[in-house]
């Protein structure tokens, strides 16, 4: 294994390149100098997105007083027309492309986004800054309760600045800004956004449109829907991995030596499923409506939202069902029932920007939510196991006139879950934070600090068993600046979580994660020392943006195996260790060719994480090394871009977890705005996995029975006006 040293030599001597290149490239024959203007389509796109109503600013959740703090400027951003490049009816499919950044791949109609490689307890996903208040950190196989064809932005923060909005974001936070609370009268009175898309691979049918009129000069109401639907998805060759097809077929084998010929001939079914995955059809629907109010500079507002979905979920050939003795879904002798589930939610927000005049502080910010959470596991029409969830959440920050933020958060979470797999107990949780974010200059180095604490009560009523945390979190940056705008930061940071209900009170058998698992009431607090030195860097038409980070876990949070069985499944119990996380990202795009009538760019990414436990074992689930290559060329009205994008391999492996080999995607998409007076009208061709290549995500718990989508041609239309 390489030495942490040489990782952190070899990640900054990228960094260190990726810093240089801007000024080499403005001695270049053919490359822009670093006060050129950008390019007359860069421009229109920049003055497009401008005049957007709904356009909030390049920053995170807290907004004005933030956006040149380097806790927050330089995260990813992915707009409207990166959405509708890598659309996906799951969040974590869409980000996967971002440096950092993986997905669970649980299922089609299952996928969260892992970041850094952590995911559950430790990745916050907000909906405009509050939580989806899902039950998506619980299980691998829970969807979040995300439209994308909804969805103006979505916002993705790593690091310390994380610590802001939650102390279970430890990974990072995702943040999805829609447009269901208006924030200004429309021009002209009205605005409408729509995307709709069909594909090859799945049969995808989906549309969704949202609407904003101004009743007058101060009322604004909106209105959106969506729907998506499809069938079992589409992949190349064999559904099974190597060694799993292995295992299946001995399998057979030994049932036809027994004389169980109708078994044997079932196994040996699904050793050659290939070309579809079974069981893994798709749909979903939405609809939200919200009233803003809009007073001169302060804005309020409310919205009102359903979601439904229902999905299927791929079942483990050769593994013992255990959802119940009425019918198993494959490997026994009960019969055959496909397991799904349907979900909806009840969702109610609030949202003001008051306007405080010229003194300290410009702005107050507030924010509460209301969900209502219902999720379903059917076994073929028979309902399995409920969970339900209600949850309340409020959001108050202080913009400071000067730069800085001072905020409040508290959340309410009352978790049930009833049925034959309602392996946690009933519990309830609350919290209730303050944070803070501060910068000062100190003539040409500056000093940005952040720090949260929080109160944290989990209790179970029925088990009779209460835990409270007291939890501070903190990072503080040092940053220089070079004459030619590239910045170079230092930050150190120090972040605690407190055990979930899940991890405290679970005990029973847990079908998508394939264990019998046993919660430890006793886990402590789980805390990790961080470093992280970043480069940025926006030399007229070149960016570039890398990080190498270290984290140092006290009492790592995981499932430990005890070597034991119950109920046919191999028992794992949660339980804490040090642990110590290593990786880095980097992200780099500038032109190649500038001409009067076209434009050609490149567009660089890579990351990697490195995880291990304290006596040098490796985490489960560690994403591998990934890179990016994509060629952009921009004529008139089209847009060419060209991506080629690796994953290698991962046999740095822990207990009970298979290898994965490197696969190769490429994609093609074709872009044409039809409207010279309107960019954001697009309709796209795209090619992606052109070679029908087999990937399987290693961060799936399913990886070696759910492979990733094969050929797929997708035609999609987004307009806004």
């Amino acid at each position: 294994m390489i030495s942490i040293v040489s990782r952190i030599a070899v990640a900054a001597a990228l960094c260190g390149v990726g810093a240089a290149y801007p000024a080499l490239a403005q001695s270049g024959a053919g490359a822009a100098p670093a006060n050129e203007q950008p390019s007359e389509n860069q421009a229109q796109a920049e003055e497009d997105v401008l005049d957007d109503p709904h356009y909030r600013g390049e920053i995170l959740v807290s907004a004005d007083a933030l956006e040149e703090l380097d806790f927050i400027a330089g995260q990813d951003i992915i707009d409207l027309a990166a959405i509708q490049r890598d659309l996906s009816g799951q969040l974590g499919d869409i980000l996967t492309k971002v440096p950092g950044v993986s997905a669970s791949s649980f299922s089609p109609g299952a996928s969260r986004p892992i970041l850094r490689g952590l995911d559950g307890e430790r990745v916050l996903v907000l909906i405009d800054g509050l939580g989806t208040a899902d039950v998506g950190n619980t299980s691998a196989d829970h969807a979040t309760t995300i439209d994308p064809l909804t969805t103006e932005r979505i916002e993705v923060l790593r690091g310390p600045a994380a610590l802001l909005f939650g102390s279970q974001a430890i990974g990072g936070v995702v943040n999805v800004i829609d447009r269901r609370i208006p924030i200004a009268v429309p021009e002209n009175g009205f605005h409408v956004d729509a995307l709709t898309a069909f594909d090859t691979a799945s049969n995808l049918r989906s549309g969704g449109a949202s609407v904003d009129a101004a009743l007058n000069d101060m009322f604004v109401v909106h209105l959106d829907g969506s729907f998506r639907e499809t069938d079992n998805l589409e992949i190349p060759g064999f559904q099974l991995a190597p060694g799993l097809r292995s295992d299946v077929l001995a399998v057979a084998a030994e049932e036809e030596a027994e004389g169980e010929f109708e078994e044997a001939e079932e196994f040996r079914e699904a050793a050659n499923q290939r070309g579809f995955l079974p069981n893994s059809a798709t749909e979903s629907w939405a609809v939200n409506g919200g009233l803003g109010v809009i007073l001169g500079e302060s804005s309020f507002g409310a919205s009102v939202g359903y979601f439904d979905t229902a999905y299927g979920l791929v079942g483990r050939p050769a593994a013992e069902h255990h959802h119940g003795e009425e019918g198993g879904e494959q490997g026994g002798e009960e019969e055959d029932e496909n397991v799904s589930i349907g979900l909806e939610q009840w969702r109610a927000d609030l949202r003001g920007d008051i306007a405080l005049g010229s003194g300290f502080f410009s702005r107050l910010k507030l924010r509460g939510g209301y969900s209502d959470y219902t999720h379903t596991e059917f076994e073929g029409t028979e309902v399995g196991t409920v969970f339900d969830t209600q949850t309340y959440e409020a959001r108050a920050e202080l913009v400071q006139r000067g730069g800085g933020v001072i905020g409040a958060q508290y959340t309410s979470r009352d978790f049930q879950a009833v049925g034959e797999e309602a392996f946690v107990a009933p519990n309830e949780t609350t919290r209730l934070a303050f944070f803070t974010a501060q910068e000062f200059d100190l003539g040409g180095v500056q000093i940005e600090g952040a720090a949260r604490y929080e109160t944290v009560d989990v209790e179970s009523q029925p088990l009779g068993l209460q835990r409270d945390f007291d939890l501070f979190s903190g990072a503080l940056s040092v940053i220089l600046e070079s004459s030619g705008g590239t910045r170079f930061g230092l930050t150190a940071s120090r972040s605690e979580r407190a055990p979930a209900g899940e991890e405290l009170f679970a005990n029973g058998p847990h079908i998508a994660t394939q264990s019998f698992e046993i919660g430890n009431p006793d886990l402590g607090i789980e805390s990790a020392w961080g470093i992280e030195t970043f480069v940025r860097t926006n030399a007229g038409p070149i960016a570039f943006n890398a990080s190498v980070y270290y984290q140092s876990f006290s009492d790592f949070i995981f499932l430990s195996p005890t070597g034991e069985e119950q109920d046919d499944l191999p028992v794992f119990t949660f339980t804490q260790d040090d642990a110590r996380f290593f990786g880095f990202e980097a992200g780099f795009e500038a032109p190649i060719v500038e001409a009067d009538s076209y434009t050609v760019s490149a567009d660089l990414r890579a990351s990697y994480v490195s995880a291990e436990l304290d006596d040098g074992s490796s985490l489960p689930r560690i994403p591998p090394v990934n890179l990016l290559a994509a060629l952009d060329a921009d004529v008139d009205a089209f847009t060419i871009r060209g991506e080629v994008q690796w994953f290698g391999e991962q046999d740095e492996i822990a207990d009970f977890e298979t290898a994965t080999d490197s696969f190769t995607f490429v994609n093609l998409f074709l872009s044409w705005r039809p409207i010279p007076d309107n960019r954001n009208v697009v309709l796209q061709l795209a090619g992606e996995n052109l070679f029908d290549t087999e990937g399987r995500r290693h961060a799936s718990f399913t990886k070696d029975f759910v492979p990733l989508t094969g050929r797929n041609i997708r035609a999609s239309l987004r307009l806004s006006f």
